[in-house]
Formats: C-alpha cells, sequence, structure tokens
C-alpha cells in the first residue's frame, strides 16, 4: 500500500514539472562525473529526479556519483529507488550486487545478482561481480565457476585476476600463477594482478621475480603503497629489515592516517628485536583504531619482552572485553587468557578477613542458643579465586567493584566445635583457617528512653506537637551493642562503650508509637515499641512555671516496719487533686529500696531533668521516716529496723539535687512521714506570705521549698495532712494557687485537728532566689 501511495505522490509531482526538461541536468551531471566533481554531480542528478521522479535513469546516475563519492548507503537508497520503477532492471540489480559487496552485504549482494541473471542470463557485468561476492562469502568454488562463465564472456585481466584469486584460495598455485600472468599479459599496468603475482611468487622463493613486479609498479606510480608493501615482504624474506621498515615508512608519508601502515611496521620492528619502536607504532595504530585485537596483542608481545608485563596483561585484558562484539578478538581469546594467566602467576595467598561472627583470640563468639551462624567477610587476592570451603561445604562468593571477593555463608553450628575456612586462588596458593567457637551470652540489650521521658509500661508524653522529637535512651546488655535504630532511623551512640547512650531526631508526624531495635555483637536483638502521649503537649505554652513535673515515692510494704496504707491513699488522692493542674508529667515509683532511691535521685531523675528540661519540680514522698542524731530519714522498704545505715538519708536526697539547680528554676519537696527531722531546712520562713501568679519574681526567680507534715513527732498513717492538701488544690477558683496558701491552709487544719505541726522552710544546702512554687490550672 505504501509503495502505491509513493507512486502516485510521484507520478503527480511529474504532472506538475511537464514543463521543464530533465535532459540538461542529467548530462550536467555526467559532465561533473567524467571530471570527477561528485558532488556537484549529485546535485545536478537531483534536479533531474525533481522534474522526473520516476524516471529509473536518474536514480541510477545519482546512486553511481554516490558511490564514487563512497557514500554506499546513499548509492544503495537511489539503486533500490530506480527498482521500484523498474522491478526487472538488470542495471539496478548489477549496481545493487556492487555496492553490497563494497558494503561487506555479500549475501544481500548474492540475491540482487541472481536476480539479475535471471533477468538476463547474457549480461555478462554480472558474473565478475559475482565471483567477488562468492569470494567474500569464501564459496570458492562456486566463484571458480563463475569466474570461468565471466571468462566465457570476455577474457580481459579482470576476469583473469578472480579466477587467479579463486584458484589460490583453493590452494591452486600452479592454476592460479598462470591466471595471474595471462592477466599482467592482458595489461601490464593491472596494479592487483602484478601484485597477487608478486605474493605468490614470494611463496615460492622467487624473490627476485616478485621484486621485479614491486619494482615495476613502484616506477609507474612512486606513490603506490600496494606495491612497497609487498616489497616489505620480500626485503623480509631476505632479512633485510632496515629496507621493509624503509618502504612502510614510505607509506606512512603517503597516507599517515592509515593505522595499517603503523601496524606493518609495528611487526617489523618486533621481528628485528626493536621492541620500543614496534610499542610505538602499535599504539599509533590502536590510537586511529582502538578496536583491532591484533594491535593490542602484538603490543602486549613487545611489552613482555622489555618484562612490562603490567601493560602486556592491560593488553590482553582488553582483548577479553572485545571479543563479546569482535570475531577476531574471540579468535586471539584463548591465547591472550593462557598469557594473562602466566603473566599473573604469583606466589601469595588469599588473605581472608572474617566479619561475622566476631573473632576474640583465635575464637568466635556465637550465641549460646544458634544452631546456625551467618559467616561473612572479604578476601584479598590478586589473582582469581577458585574455591572457599567453610567447614568442608562449597561457599559462594562475589568479587566487588574494588577488587575484594565478598562472602557470606550459613554454617551449620550444631554439634560443632569450630570454623574452618579454606580458600584457594587459581594457581593453588591456600589459606587454612580454623577458629574454635566461644559460646556467648544469648540476653537481648535493654532499652531505657530518658527524653522525652516515657513511663515504666511504655508511654512517652511529648510536650508539644512538633513533627519531629529529639530521642535520648540508654542501652543496658552483658556485651557491647551492634545498632540501634528509631523507626528506621540509626541513632548514635558510643561504639566502644559498654551500656552506650543513644540519641536521634525522628519523624512522628501521624504516629502514635515509636519502635526502638538494639542488637548487640551477638545477634540478640530487642524491639521495644513506647507509645506517643500528646496530651501533655496541650500545656499552655505561657506557663510561667514552664514544664512541671511531678515525682510521687510511694513505699508502702516494708520487709521491718509495719506496712502502710496512708501512701496508696494519699497519692491516688492527689493524682485526682493534681488533674486539674498543669503538670506536664507524673512519675509513680512504688516501694523503692535504698539502692533504687540512691540511683534514681542521683542519676536517672537528674538525666530526665536534663534530657526533658524540665523548669518545675515537686517530690512527694510518703512513707515511714526517721530522725536519728540530728539527721533525718527516709525509710526504703529493704531497710533494716535497727540498721541506721540501712535507710536513705535526707543529706544524700540534698547533696542528689544539688545538680538539680542547674536546670530547674523550682523545686518542691513535701514528705508526709514520721520523724522526717528538721535536718532538710536551713531555717524556717516566718508566718507565709501569700505570693500572687503576676509577681514575675516569684515565677522566675528560684525556689528551693520543702514542707513536711512532721517534725521530730510520730505521724499518723491517715494523714490530715494530705487530705488538707488535696482539698486546698481541688478547692481553689483561682487561676493558680501559690504553696504558700497551701501550706497557711494545711497548718491550721493540721494543728486544729491537734496533730503534729507541718514544718516549712527551703532547702538547705540549694540555690534559693526566694521564688516559689506555683499550681497552674488548666
Amino acid at each position: 500500500m505504501k509503495k502505491v501511495v509513493f507512486f502516485l505522490v510521484l507520478v503527480s509531482v511529474s504532472l506538475v514539472s511537464m514543463g521543464q526538461n530533465p535532459k540538461k541536468f542529467y548530462k550536467a551531471g555526467e559532465t561533473f562525473v567524467k571530471s570527477g566533481n561528485y558532488k556537484d554531480a549529485i546535485e545536478q542528478f537531483t534536479h533531474a529526479i525533481e522534474l522526473n521522479p520516476v524516471g529509473v535513469k536518474g536514480y541510477l546516475a545519482r546512486g553511481e556519483a554516490y558511490e564514487l563519492s563512497n557514500n554506499f548507503d546513499e548509492a544503495y537508497s537511489d539503486y533500490e529507488k530506480a527498482l521500484l520503477f523498474a522491478p526487472k532492471n538488470v542495471d539496478a540489480f548489477y549496481l545493487l550486487g556492487r555496492v553490497c559487496n563494497k558494503m561487506g552485504k555479500y549475501e544481500e549482494a548474492l540475491s540482487f545478482l541472481n536476480n539479475g541473471t535471471k533477468s538476463s542470463k547474457r549480461e555478462e557485468k554480472l558474473y565478475p561481480e559475482k565471483v567477488i561476492t562468492l569470494i567474500g562469502l569464501e564459496r570458492y568454488d562456486k566463484a571458480l565457476k563463475a569466474s570461468d562463465t565471466a571468462i566465457l564472456f570476455r577474457e580481459n585481466e579482470i576476469n583473469l585476476y578472480y579466477r587467479g584469486i579463486a584458484f589460490e584460495r583453493l590452494n591452486n598455485d600452479i592454476r592460479a600463477k598462470k591466471d595471474f600472468e595471462r592477466s599482467v599479459g592482458k595489461n601490464k599496468r593491472y596494479i592487483p594482478a602484478r601484485l597477487a603475482l608478486a605474493d605468490l611468487l614470494i611463496r615460492e622463493g622467487n624473490l627476485d621475480g616478485a621484486m621485479k613486479h614491486c619494482d615495476f609498479l613502484i616506477g609507474e606510480d612512486d606513490r603506490n603503497t600496494d606495491a612497497y608493501l609487498v616489497r616489505s615482504r620480500i626485503y623480509v624474506a631476505q632479512l633485510n629489515y632496515p629496507s621493509a621498515i624503509n618502504d612502510v615508512s614510505r607509506n606512512i608519508l603517503v597516507e599517515p592516517d592509515n593505522p595499517d601502515h603503523y601496524f606493518s611496521r609495528g611487526v617489523y620492528y618486533q621481528d628485528f628485536n626493536q621492541h620500543s619502536n614496534a610499542i610505538n607504532d602499535f599504539s599509533k595504530a590502536i590510537a586511529l583504531n582502538d578496536s583491532d585485537p591484533d594491535l593490542y596483542f602484538k603490543r602486549a608481545h613487545s611489552y613482555e619482552e622489555l618484562m612490562n608485563f603490567k601493560q602486556a596483561a592491560k593488553d590482553y585484558s582488553t582483548i577479553t572485553a572485545l571479543s563479546e562484539f569482535d570475531m577476531r578478538a574471540r579468535k586471539l581469546l584463548k591465547e591472550a587468557n593462557d598469557r594473562l594467566y602466566e603473566i599473573n602467576r604469583e606466589t601469595d595467598i588469599p588473605v581472608v578477613t572474617l566479619v561475622s561472627p566476631l573473632i576474640s583470640n583465635s575464637m568466635v563468639e556465637i550465641s549460646a542458643d544458634a544452631e546456625k551462624v551467618m559467616v561473612s567477610g572479604s578476601i584479598s587476592e590478586a589473582s582469581e579465586l577458585k574455591s572457599l570451603k567453610i567447614n568442608g561445604n562449597e561457599s559462594l562468593f562475589e568479587r566487588g567493584t574494588n577488587g575484594i571477593y565478598e562472602f557470606l555463608t550459613n554454617v551449620d553450628i550444631e554439634d560443632i566445635d569450630q570454623i574452618e575456612i579454606i580458600a584457594m586462588d587459581d594457581y593453588d596458593n591456600v589459606t587454612h583457617l580454623k577458629y574454635g567457637i566461644n559460646r556467648t551470652e544469648i540476653s537481648p540489650p535493654q532499652i531505657v528512653i530518658i527524653a522525652p521521658y516515657a513511663s515504666d509500661d511504655g508511654e512517652i508524653y511529648l510536650e508539644n506537637l512538633s513533627r519531629n522529637i529529639y530521642v535520648e535512651g540508654r542501652i543496658t546488655d552483658e556485651s557491647k551493642v551492634k545498632s540501634i535504630f528509631i523507626e528506621g532511623v540509626t541513632a548514635s551512640y558510643a561504639v566502644n562503650d559498654m551500656n552506650p547512650s543513644f540519641a536521634a531526631t525522628i519523624d512522628v508526624m501521624n504516629k502514635n508509637k515509636i519502635t526502638v531495635v538494639a542488637e548487640d555483637i551477638f545477634g540478640n536483638r530487642q524491639i521495644s515499641e513506647f507509645k506517643l502521649n500528646r496530651d501533655g503537649a496541650a500545656i499552655n505554652a505561657d506557663n510561667p512555671m514552664g514544664k512541671t513535673w511531678v515525682v510521687f515515692v510511694e513505699n508502702s510494704n516494708y520487709s521491718t516496719f509495719a506496712s502502710l496504707d496512708g501512701p496508696v491513699k494519699d497519692i491516688n488522692l492527689m493524682k485526682r487533686a493534681l488533674a486539674n493542674y498543669q503538670i506536664h508529667n507524673i512519675i509513680h515509683k512504688k516501694d523503692l529500696t535504698k539502692v533504687e532511691m540512691e540511683k534514681f535521685f542521683s542519676i536517672e531523675l537528674r538525666d530526665m531533668i536534663r534530657s526533658n528540661q524540665v523548669k518545675s519540680l515537686l517530690v512527694w514522698y510518703a512513707g515511714h521516716g526517721k530522725f536519728v542524731n540530728d539527721v533525718g530519714y527516709w525509710i526504703p522498704i529493704d531497710a533494716k529496723r535497727d540498721d541506721e545505715f540501712t535507710y536513705f538519708n535526707i543529706n544524700s536526697l540534698r547533696a542528689a539535687m544539688e545538680p538539680y539547680v542547674n536546670y530547674l528554676t523550682h523545686t518542691l519537696v513535701i514528705t508526709d512521714a514520721c520523724e522526717s527531722g528538721p535536718s532538710f531546712y536551713t531555717a524556717m520562713r516566718s508566718t507565709p506570705t501569700i505570693r500572687s501568679c503576676d509577681d514575675w519574681e516569684a515565677t522566675q526567680f528560684k525556689s528551693s521549698q520543702v514542707f513536711s507534715s512532721a517534725g521530730y513527732e510520730l505521724a499518723s498513717d491517715d494523714s490530715q495532712f494530705t487530705r488538707t492538701f488535696a482539698t486546698a488544690l481541688t478547692g481553689n477558683p483561682n487561676a493558680c494557687v501559690p504553696i504558700e496558701e497551701i501550706v497557711s491552709k494545711v497548718t491550721m487544719a493540721v494543728t486544729n485537728n491537734n496533730q503534729q505541726k507541718p514544718k516549712f522552710g527551703k532547702i538547705a544546702g540549694l540555690r534559693d532566689e526566694n521564688g516559689t512554687f506555683f499550681f497552674i490550672t488548666k
């Protein structure tokens, strides 16, 4: 269909152009061809075609002009168009066959030429061209028959020459020689026949006869590069390398960009044992044609002769790379690989580096309950790695981009007491390693979040609705930690530290929980989830007390002291009372031992205050207390009744809280315990002055205050102190209530109830600037 449409369009154009004569353009084009001006000839033939788009003659003429200018693709296109308008045109078949021969498309050429002979068996020009095609296809018997037919039509120098070539390819030098001689006899200046005859005479050993033919051609044309090349072979046969090199050098002067000339001279230099000169010529040839494997192979040989094996190896490697696409390179591939193998021969054993499992004193450390272990590592090896066996089994490995081999194998270690690694390179150099197995602990790391504050039940309290939060924590483990990830983000930590602290900034937008994954060096892994509590984000940003935390210490269940019911009820009562106030976080610690109390106040609470930027802190203690030898104590649940050393010294609490001052503005300690004693105070404040929330000095200046339910007297398990404190908070109608107001109400209620008189003052040794603690309502 497309051909029909194209034909109709051309006919339409030709009708429009009938008023002009294409013949004058055609004749002008022929004149330009005769003078060798192919560009102008093509332009004239194009004008002729425009005036007569269906004229076969114009396409054939322009195609030949393209062919003469070595533009074979355009020539092919024009011949094909001519064939479209004249499907049985013998000239078109012939010209298509000829241009296909020049393009190396011998099968296509044969098809066109066979179609030509079908159209006209008597067209003599088809047969010589078919001989060229069949020789290109290496079908020499058929080429010989075709040449016999061509000679029947015309016994000229060309047909005789090509039949000589066919005989030569069939290893019949006698008949070939006769045809070459007859060709020269027909035309003594026919260059191909003389050169072919000279080559044949060289093979026969008739060097003088060959020399006469070359000298004749050079005498006719001193720029005949083919004649110089054949004569150079005669000089080589005579071992006259300087003359051979001189002849090829003349060719280079004539054709300085022809890589074949540099290759030929390089070969002669190589045979003449001048390898540096040979390398120079092969390098120039490669610069002109970097895809010819013969050039690299020859240059590599000269590098080897000069003991430059590194450069030789590069050239052989280039051949192996070219072999994927180049048939000539494939023929050289085996020899190139053989030479590479010998050049690279070495005696160094492979260097094996085990990455996992970890090695310690020739032992690998593996989890005690592991039945399999992943063995991974790298192997540094200059040669090819032939094999890798781990515990007798072949292991897979691959070479990385850096030349280092990497391996990863899952090894069965049940009932096995060692791991054995055997690596062998291509030259049978062997590395043999044995590692004993040390079974390690299997406990996973323990994860604690410090900031933002996380409760014991895994709930993190957020202070705002920011997209990103900064997370700090600590890992506790028997071994070193290998990795810590928070929501897929790698946390920063001191890799070599035991029980390291960690930190990371993570995105929590649209998330209601975060996951922390910690793994130790033995593969023990802990995955902990923490819920995100955003209730605290509702705290008013202009709260003058800032971020406010409350810590309840509830000691009820004692081992040697009487157990108490009051602390449980009192703290629950206080939690309800504080529910209407801006408290960012409540930490409730129950039944603490002495060690736990010391650790909590000295380390854990300090770190949480620092990391979470707490501004105001209320510590409420409910439990037994003691006053012994002018020293007040809180009683841990594991305290022994008659052993003062097992009590928690109030002075220790004060010392532990000293660093808090660096972070806190307001500190308030409330102790609802008997016999806490006055040693916690520096001085009693006089009748408390009620402070106002609008008093910026009261809210912004530091305060370190303590309010105790008892002095020397025994406290009751039924605490009027706590009930009144809670009532004062619950019944407060104002936006805030200062601690002084609560102290006044609690003191009055407790005194009127004939109970021990509460004490209020500042904490000895802690910085106090006459600020005060306020409870701010929501």
